[in-house]
């Protein structure tokens, strides 16, 4: 008896790796040797060492005291981080789902979004609170000077070093999964998260900071009430700021990553970096050296209104993107690879969401290939979008095959255009409770019979059915005697 021949997939080519598409798993071997023989897992792994190592030195540098030339220098304090925390995680866990909302046509792997938001919250708060401390003890004045230059650091230093730290994350992410980028709804995410999860560390040691200050000074407001007052200007009213900011990064490098001219991919990321830190410089200029009416006019004409800009600014992506996948996906029904009705539902955010919650109560099978033949054509769309534009070349024919014939599998157990209520749990058990048994019915009676004509019993022999026999079949004949003659003969 012959050995079984085991089947091997394809590693990925050398024009596949050029062009970022992505290899294909060996779902013949286990998950624990795929985990030991992917890069992702293992950058994941050290990635999240670093986050945790920056994170004990930056809680290590400003919670307990130091000890200084000439006396102690008070930190947080280990009773005020947790009550920090919670006020700080009040914007930041609706800010990071906003986000991820917005990440709607092709949402990033989990690892991708946990990866930003920790080197958002761990490594970007850490770099920058060492070289802005550092750049401010260089730019500090000794002895008599103008007080106005005390602000220096935080205008011209801290949105230049904060920025690249958020941003840093971005370019490794676009170096390493540029494939995944298909839209600037992607960098605006990815940047958000960056800025948000970084707010929300820095509210934590401004909280922490005006907490323990109330609390060590005699005659002041309570630590409560500083707590509160701080929180109110900086979670409330201006939430916004790191998100804000990143962003435009974000967008400057989408744009670079879907543009195939070389001097658009080297200065969009570069102008969207400079303004980022404009807008930056600008809001620490306004809370550094405005004050009362003056923050609030800045506010209400300035910060306001960029917030809109780029609240409508992802609205309009959203739309843009959907006619994007619905016109890409038109190209494959005029060549017969898909249906004539798909692309309209699968290209309608309202639809795949009406679609996704149908699935989820048909249950998990359906579920799971719903979401995945709707990320697999969104893929596909996106990969036709981009040999139309010239950044895959005929390397993307193969893994356009491939998602072809992913779709072919999962199109029989998926919902593509819900129709209706979905099967909700206690709309079937009300249905079955209403429904009575049923009782066989017979055949109506056929003529001539036992029962004549209208009778209400069976002929013999009939057979319970539904319904009866229509047409030429409703006429029956007896069976034929092959030794009947007429009599005397």
């Amino acid at each position: 008896m012959s050995a079984p021949v085991a089947v091997r997939v394809p590693r990925r080519s050398r024009e596949e790796a050029r062009n970022g598409l992505p290899a294909e798993a060996d779902l013949t071997q286990p998950l624990p040797r795929r985990l030991l023989r992917s890069r992702m897992a293992w950058l994941t792994l050290v990635m999240a060492i670093a986050y945790a190592v920056c994170l004990v030195l930056l809680y290590r540098q400003v919670v307990p005291d130091q000890e200084v030339p000439g006396g102690v220098l008070p930190g947080l304090g280990r009773e005020a981080v947790p009550i920090a925390a919670k006020y700080a995680a009040i914007t930041a866990i609706p800010l990071s789902l906003l986000f991820l909302w917005a990440d709607r046509f092709r949402p990033q792997r989990f690892w991708v979004w946990l990866m930003t938001f920790g080197w958002g919250a761990c490594v970007a708060t850490y770099v920058a609170a060492g070289v802005n401390t550092w750049a401010a003890g260089h730019l500090s004045i000794i002895g008599d000077g103008d007080p106005a230059t005390g602000a220096r650091a935080a205008i011209f230093v801290a949105p230049f070093v904060e920025e690249a730290a958020k941003a840093s994350v971005l370019f490794w992410l676009a170096i390493l999964m540029r494939y995944a980028w298909v839209s600037r709804l992607s960098g605006i995410v990815l940047a958000g998260l960056s800025g948000a999860a970084f707010a929300f560390v820095e509210n934590i040691l401004y909280y922490g900071r005006a907490y323990r200050y109330a609390a060590r000074t005699i005659g002041s407001v309570s630590p409560e009430q500083a707590l509160h007052q701080t929180f109110v200007l900086r979670g409330l009213i201006t939430w916004f700021g790191h998100p804000l900011f990143t962003s435009m990064t974000g967008i400057g490098l989408a744009v670079a990553l879907r543009s195939k001219s070389k001097t658009v991919r080297v200065v969009a990321p570069l102008a969207g970096f400079l303004v980022a830190a404009l807008l930056h410089m600008s809001f620490n200029t306004a809370a550094s050296l405005l004050s009362g009416t003056q923050q609030v006019l800045v506010l209400i004409f300035v910060a306001i209104p960029l917030v809109l800009g780029l609240v409508g600014f992802v609205v309009r992506q959203l739309f843009r993107e959907g006619r994007l996948i619905r016109t890409r996906l038109g190209d494959y029904v005029r060549v017969g690879w898909l249906e004539p009705d798909d692309p309209q539902p699968l290209s309608r955010l309202r639809t795949r969401t009406r679609a996704t919650w149908h699935a989820l109560f048909a249950g998990p099978a359906t579920l799971l290939a719903t979401v995945r033949l709707q990320r697999t054509v969104t893929e596909l769309a996106y990969l036709r979008d981009s040999m139309d534009r010239g950044l895959v070349d005929a390397a993307g024919q193969r893994r356009e095959r491939v998602l072809l014939a992913q779709l072919r599998t999962l199109r029989p157990r998926a919902v593509i255009t819900p129709v209706g209520r979905a099967a909700y749990p206690w709309l079937r058990l009300r249905r079955g409770a209403g429904r009575r048994a049923a009782v066989p019915a017979y055949a109506p009676p056929a003529f001539p019979g036992p029962a004549g004509l209208g009778g209400s019993f069976p002929a013999p022999g009939a057979a319970p059915g539904p319904t009866g026999a229509l047409g030429q079949t409703a006429t029956r004949y007896s069976e034929v005697d092959p030794s009947w003659k007429p009599p005397g003969e």
